[in-house]
């Protein structure tokens, strides 16, 4: 479902997570100093606290939003999505009809299709904006928080447990934070949260638009293509075996 709404393109998706803690501690990276004089960490430090990233990603066309903060508790990070949500739908193109259809339902349905566990959907439901990959989390299925998404004509979509590869923003998070942290010694947690943002700030300037799958699915799909299954497991050759024939939908090879 969230491949699906990463490959399509009639309504915008963002994805949603939060990383660190990150560490008042020395991180390695490359320096631009003299050679032969490289920059020297001392073997002790003192931990001055933690700081956090909250960070919206919209994969389309590479814009990030990203805040420091920390702690990312639900009293931090539902006004700051809320917020930000907001800006994001003030920005969108209105809806054609405003008055919902008969199809409304439907659309949002449409995205709660094969779910064992579906949320319910309110009665009323405006026009569907927006799809918002977000990580499994306790927190992320307030009621309160689920409902507002709702009012606002914005549909969560929630990865698998053990499947946060699904949500694109784990991906520019550790982009960012490889940038802001290389080769750095920070002090406080107000320094690395300066880092963080000046980062964001600079990435937006010339941001990278990011594909689902892209070359290297295309890649593995013509590397599937060239191989023979073999029924009864999950093995297969490189070539095919002398008097075969090529296997059905189940997997089974037929023979004369």
């Amino acid at each position: 479902m969230i491949e699906a709404a990463y490959q399509q393109g009639e309504i915008p998706v963002w994805t949603e997570d939060e990383a660190g803690p990150y560490q008042t501690i020395p991180y390695a990276g490359e320096h631009w100093h003299p050679a032969g004089k490289p920059q020297r960490f001392a073997h002790e430090y003192v931990r001055a606290g933690t700081a956090k990233q909250l960070t919206l990603f919209h994969p389309q066309t590479g814009q990030v939003r990203a805040k420091g903060v920390t702690r990312a508790t639900n009293a931090v990070l539902y006004p700051w999505l809320q917020e930000q949500l907001s800006e994001i739908l003030a920005r969108l193109p209105a809806p054609a009809d405003p008055h919902p259809s008969a199809e409304n339902r439907q659309q949002w349905e449409r995205w709660q299709e094969g779910l064992t566990v579906r949320i319910t959907l309110p009665a009323f439901l405006p026009p569907l904006r927006l799809l918002l990959v977000l990580d499994n989390l306790a927190g992320h299925l307030t009621p309160t928080f689920v409902l507002w998404l709702f009012a606002h004509g914005i549909m969560p979509l929630y990865t698998p447990l053990g499947g946060s590869w699904l949500n694109i923003a784990e991906s520019i998070q550790r982009a960012l934070t490889r940038r802001a942290q290389a080769g750095q010694h920070p002090q406080t947690a107000d320094e690395i949260i300066a880092w963080l943002e000046a980062t964001a700030r600079g990435w937006n300037r010339h941001p990278t638009p990011f594909v689902w799958g892209g070359k290297r699915q295309a890649r593995r799909q013509r590397a599937y293509a060239r191989r023979h299954r073999l029924g009864g497991s999950g093995a297969y050759t490189k070539r095919p075996l002398a008097g075969s024939k090529a296997p059905h939908d189940n997997g089974n090879i037929q023979r004369e």
